[in-house]
Parts: structure tokens; sequence; C-alpha cells
């Protein structure tokens, strides 16, 4: 069986764009599953305040389970990540760092994707072992702090940048050195149709292809 670490450089280079779907139910999980992987999205997170986030994620990970990594977002603590585990994800995203949660998710093979906004929080949570970094919220910072960011991590950390990301904003982070993005309300929100999602996914996806080239 394939690590979780061997799967996410996989999902990561095929498509380094993470799907955050706050507010989904379990009951529009498997619709809404197949229209971000048949956009071309590999790495999907369920946000821990939607509704059974636990249900989606369990739904999404068997269904999913050779086309996308599924785990969870807005982990804060070692039980939720016992939760996501057991539930079959795989990743783990926090808004924050905090070492303990980061040391748990990788002592469990898990992918560990925790929240920064500061250097020090990124150094501090790449010593923890996480396998890469969110500056979250990216609106609140810019490109030019990632940038400074990037002269001083070490050269193989992969940030991305979340909060506020659209298809024609994704080009100035990527030459700050924005690795991949996060993307939420503007490709999901609560009751949106799969139909409606499937047609965003596939613009979010297109635009970084382009910009990526």
């Amino acid at each position: 069986m394939t690590d979780n670490i061997t799967r996410f450089d996989q999902a990561f280079a095929q498509c380094p764009l993470v799907a955050i779907l706050r507010g989904l139910t379990p009951g529009e999980a498997p619709r809404i599953g197949d229209a971000l992987v048949e956009a071309g999205f590999t790495l999907i997170e369920v946000p821990l305040n939607s509704p059974s986030p636990y249900d989606s994620i369990a739904l999404l990970a068997e269904r999913l389970q050779d086309r996308a990594m599924v785990g969870a977002g807005t982990v804060l603590d070692t039980d939720q990540v016992a939760r996501v585990a057991d539930a079959g994800g795989s990743l783990i995203v926090s808004p924050n760092t905090d070492a303990t949660v980061i040391r748990d998710t990788a002592k469990r093979g898990m992918i560990s994707l925790p929240g920064y906004f500061t250097a020090s929080e990124a150094f501090a949570a790449l010593a923890a072992g996480a396998h890469g970094l969110k500056l979250f919220p990216a609106d609140g910072a810019g490109p030019a702090t990632l940038k400074a960011h990037r002269a001083v991590l070490p050269g193989d950390t992969r940030v991305l940048a979340v909060g506020g990301i659209a298809p024609d904003n994704m080009a100035p982070w990527k030459a700050a050195g924005a690795d991949g993005f996060g993307i939420g309300s503007s490709l999901y929100r609560a009751g949106k149709s799969a139909s409606d999602v499937a047609r965003d996914a596939a613009a979010f996806v297109n635009a970084y292809r382009e910009i990526h080239q």
C-alpha cells in the first residue's frame, strides 16, 4: 500500500489545489466529490465545523480512495486528529500552528498542513514535522509577505496561499513563491449544486495550469 507521503507528493504534483468544503453535508458529499475529481482536484478537506464532518470524510475517503486524498480542515486538537484517522482521512489542515497537533498527525502517518502567518510560526511548524504550510489568511498578508518568507524558508518547503484566492489572482501569488492554493467559498458554499462546483473547479484548474506553464 502506498504511504500517505508518497500519495501526497503525487497528488500535489498532479494538482496543488486543496478544495475546502466548509458546510458540506454527507448527503452532498458524493456528488461534490465526483465533480471535483472530474475537474482535476486531488486534495479535498472537509472543515470540522461542517455538519457531520466525519461522516462526509468517511464517504469521500471511501469513494475517492484511488482518485484523491481526503481529510479535515479546522483541526484544533489531537482528539480530532484521531477521529479523522478513524474516518479514513489522511490530511490534517489547521488554521493555526499547534506543535502538538502537527506531531500527532505526523506520528499517525498522516499529512500535516498547518496554518501560519509569521516566519516564527512557519519555522515552529516545520520543526514539529509539518509536510507543508498554509499561509492564512493570505488576503491579510499579500504576495509581498510570502516573497519575504520565501527568502528565509527552506527551499523545499511547500507553501499554499489560502484566503481570498480566485482564478484571476493566483498569478502574483505563484510569482511570489506559492506552490499551491487552498480554495474555499469561491469554489464551494453550503448548498451549491454539483454542476456549479464542477464549473468553478474547472476554472480554477485551468487558471492554475495557465500560470504554471
